[in-house]
């Protein structure tokens, strides 16, 4: 397997984003390592709220939230999936699978030996999150899901098909532009999208972003639609907290939520919400709203 790492010199100067990368290796499932990078910053005796990004984002995604935590008192851990941020990305698009992802975030998680784990996550950071969940439930304590889900092969809309064609399409994969086209402000700065675009040198280093699209698994074809299912099962069976927080303005996700509340057992009785005038990129409209929300629903389960 052939690895690509972003030069340091990329993530330079940031906005907002003067934390201190952490690094892991992990197999890389070819006989060799891989580096994962992560951030974690806040009382290193607290339990750790994770907070787990989707595509084409990286853990920049979360330095509004990972600063608010950390001053609240709680431990935030960010860590950047394969392909994306400070983690060695792949060069070849056949080198990115569900199941390896699965397999690498899993890796990393037992390898950093998190427990009483608080997880937020969002895209295919709860694709990925939520197989760690019914991987090692006992390491879970409370879980936030928001514009994301587990599917199993039944169907498609039309904006997920849509997002597919552009992203197979487009000639030049724009991360910072949808980032921001993923918000409802739209007004992220030059400086903003440029962090979204660090990651990326040139188009040689975006095989994981060009990728996942086609690897959700939404038909019976797809792979991984078994993995899921049997996930699914222990999720079923997952009575800690678990919320939804869902945005009103993702029309990727709309209605997602509807699921975890009726098949999540510890999802009865809880306090959803829903993050008025955000988009699918809901840490970048309400970052506020979603650091206060992991604090309260922390607070009142006994996470702090």
């Amino acid at each position: 397997m052939r690895l690509l790492r972003t030069p340091d010199a990329r993530f330079q100067g940031l906005p907002d984003f003067g934390f201190k990368p952490r690094f892991l290796d992990v197999p890389n499932s070819s006989g060799g390592t891989l580096r994962i990078a992560s951030i974690d910053e806040g009382p290193a005796d607290q339990p750790p709220v994770l907070l787990m990004h989707g595509e084409p984002s990286w853990s920049f995604l979360y330095r509004h939230i990972i600063a608010r935590l950390a001053k609240a008192g709680h431990r935030a851990v960010a860590p950047d999936l394969v392909g994306f941020g400070r983690s060695d990305k792949p060069a070849e698009r056949e080198d990115y699978t569900y199941e390896r992802h699965v397999k690498w975030m899993s890796d990393w998680l037992t390898g950093s030996d998190l427990r009483e784990i608080t997880l937020f996550c969002q895209d295919w950071g709860g694709l990925i999150g939520l197989r760690l969940v019914a991987a090692f439930p006992d390491r879970f304590a409370r879980v936030i899901v928001a514009n994301t889900g587990l599917p199993t092969g039944s169907g498609v809309s039309d904006a997920f098909r849509a997002w597919v064609q552009f992203s197979q399409t487009v000639p030049v994969f724009p991360a910072g532009d949808i980032v921001n086209l993923g918000t409802l402000r739209r007004n992220l700065s030059t400086e903003e999208k440029a962090a979204y675009d660090a990651p990326y040198p040139d188009e040689s280093f975006k095989s994981g972003a060009r990728t996942f699209p086609m690897l959700v698994p939404v038909t019976p074809e797809h792979a991984s639609v078994e993995q899921n299912k049997n996930a699914w099962k222990i999720l079923e069976r997952f009575d800690k907290p678990f919320i939804t927080a869902f945005s009103d303005g993702d029309a990727i996700t709309k209605g997602g939520e509807r699921i975890f509340q009726e098949r999540v057992p510890g999802a009865s009785g809880q306090e959803h919400v829903t993050i008025k005038g955000a988009g699918h990129f809901l840490q970048e409209d309400k970052p506020d709203e979603i650091a206060d929300l992991i604090d309260s629903l922390m607070r009142r389960s006994g996470g702090r």
